[in-house]
């Protein structure tokens, strides 16, 4: 589960593999999360590809932190950026690290945290590699080509493409009966902290902004609302229960 509002966050940047232009989205999601306090961007700064970091950096408080290529074609930053998330693991107060990067090589250190008991929050476009997008406590896409996918799956989607997904709908189903009363209604909650338990997921990238909206639009699923003294409680069930 994804604390809210209560955590202190390291934000560390690959700025080789990151997008400068979608640092307002980054910082925007994590501010639900808790405090962004150390907020970290590595690469080379002289190359002309990272001109649209620098003119970002002040605005958002981040720290450029320099590493000048070793030989053509390599580059130390990511190195540098792993080295100083352990640095940040063992000496400072904080429980959520969010990397922002495409890059598969940092999945043996998102593993590395979150045996420590850290969340991570992974940023990065459609074609990051799977095995570091699962390796995420959460994983949101960045580019717009991913965007406007899901924007039109969101439109065009039938019950039937969803139900089609067999590992998204093994995750519900189970989530769903791991946290389910004996009606067999699960409230809404615990069948998200059951589905982050699990790995990477977040139901924005299957087109919907809320996983209540997700569980709606599946036929397999009954939901309902109950009004009580602080709000509404959003249930769910499977079908035949």
């Amino acid at each position: 589960m994804i604390e809210k509002a209560s955590d202190n966050i390291a934000l560390l940047i690959d700025a080789d593999n990151a997008p400068a232009a979608k640092i307002n989205f980054i910082i925007a999601e994590l501010a639900s999360y808790g405090s962004v306090s150390i907020r970290r961007a590595y690469g080379n700064w002289k190359k002309p590809t990272l001109a649209g970091w620098e003119k970002v950096l002040h605005e958002y408080a981040i720290q450029p932190i320099q590493h000048f290529d070793i030989v053509k074609g390599k580059n130390a930053s990511d190195m540098a950026l792993l080295i100083e998330a352990m640095d940040i693991l063992y000496t400072k107060n904080v429980e959520t690290f969010c990397l922002v990067s495409s890059d598969c090589d940092f999945t043996p250190l998102v593993l590395r945290l979150r045996a420590d008991g850290k969340q991570v929050i992974g940023f990065g476009d459609a074609k990051t590699p799977d095995p570091f997008v699962a390796s995420c406590t959460r994983f949101l896409y960045l580019d717009d080509e991913k965007k406007a996918k899901v924007k039109q799956r969101d439109k065009t989607s039938s019950t039937q493409k969803l139900k089609g997904d067999t590992k998204l709908m093994n995750l519900l189903r189970n989530a769903v009966n791991a946290s389910s009363d004996d009606d067999g209604w699960a409230r809404l909650g615990p069948v998200g902290n059951h589905i982050q338990n699990q790995g990477s997921f977040d139901s924005r990238n299957y087109g919907f902004s809320k996983l209540s909206e997700l569980f709606a639009a599946i036929d397999s699923f009954e939901t309902k609302k109950q009004k009580n003294g602080t709000g509404t409680i959003f249930s769910v069930r499977l079908k035949g229960k």
